[in-house]
């Protein structure tokens, strides 16, 4: 059999073509290879988790050769740590607790090295109580049965702060539960609640059905007199929010709150490439997350690119600057 043999010319004739093709395509293609992604969110009944299964599917849609999933979690705490140990690529998290884990405080013994991507909407605590327990104000959770947030979420971090700011131990002044929202809501329908806390976006589904639930009349707590101490003592990242009458079946007046942004985050290590695109994408397809959830409305790159607590990623950064914009 002759031994087949490349020529020098042969050889420089390959060479040549492999390196036109290189030159016309200057890198390799971001999804030349299937990639998987999970963003991490928080209960079903909240808007992390009905957002982060619209923008999973938007972005599988858009993406070549990508597979994104929502995971349901605990909520922010959980998503902080299990971005810290990259056993998520993406999280949803309020303001407060995601500078409590870039700093290290409070829930988190060390520093995490988190990066912002976008603030998509704005985070409200919601203080639900039922009207037949009698409850008007913070000050008469005293001595009731309520529900603080899941353990491992934000909530269970903001409402123990309102709690003592109020004076009121969290542990010793109240009856106190650790159940997610719709397990709270769950509670209040089954009399076995007085009252709970939730942190998320406006509606919260699992508030929704609650206030519609035949038989059961809600109240939602004014916040105003809290939010300074808030600020006060943890820094700027709350502010005063408004849940304007209406949101809820039932509930006929504004309630003033207290408020952050929300943001969606990973690890300062994330691919820069992975983190322009996404952050692209989740702007630029926000018509296709309004229809997955009303808060998507407020996506927009000038609200997107203020008030992160946290320094933004460098894929970040370069989608805004292209526009125009620097986050800050």
């Amino acid at each position: 059999m002759q031994e087949k043999r490349f020529s020098r010319r042969t050889f420089l004739q390959v060479a040549g073509s492999t390196l036109a093709g290189a030159l016309l395509v200057p890198s390799a293609p971001l999804w030349a290879q299937e990639r998987k992604l999970s963003i991490v969110t928080g209960g079903t009944g909240g808007v992390f988790y009905v957002m982060g299964g619209g923008i999973a599917n938007m972005l599988t849609k858009n993406m070549p050769n990508a597979k994104v999933t929502a995971e349901a979690t605990a909520a922010a705490v959980d998503n902080a740590r299990l971005i810290d140990v990259r056993k998520a690529d993406l999280g949803f998290s309020p303001g407060d607790v995601l500078y409590d884990a870039y700093v290290g405080r409070d829930k988190f013994k060390s520093k995490i090295p988190v990066r912002t991507l976008l603030n998509p909407y704005g985070n409200f605590i919601h203080f639900v109580a039922s009207e037949s327990s009698g409850i008007k104000t913070l000050s008469d959770l005293r001595g009731k049965r309520v529900s603080l947030g899941a353990p491992g979420s934000g909530t269970e971090v903001k409402a123990a702060r309102i709690l003592e700011a109020m004076g009121i131990d969290p542990v010793k002044d109240i009856k106190r539960d650790r159940l997610s929202v719709a397990e709270s809501a769950g509670g209040i329908k089954d009399r076995k609640l007085d009252a709970f806390c939730w942190s998320g976006g406006l509606p919260t589904a699992a508030i929704m059905d609650l206030a519609a639930t035949p038989g059961v009349r809600i109240r939602l707590l004014d916040m105003a007199e809290i939010v300074p101490k808030l600020s006060e003592k943890f820094g700027p990242v709350y502010f005063k929010g408004l849940i304007p009458k209406g949101t809820y079946s039932g509930v006929d007046y504004d309630v003033t709150t207290a408020a952050m942004v929300v943001s969606i985050f990973c690890h300062e290590k994330f691919d820069e490439n992975l983190a322009y695109q996404i952050t692209k994408l989740i702007i630029e397809k926000k018509s296709d997350l309004v229809l997955v959830h009303k808060e998507a409305q407020h996506i927009s790159l000038q609200y997107s690119s203020i008030g992160s607590p946290v320094p933004y990623h460098p894929g970040a950064i370069r989608y805004f600057k292209e526009k125009g914009v620097t986050p800050k």
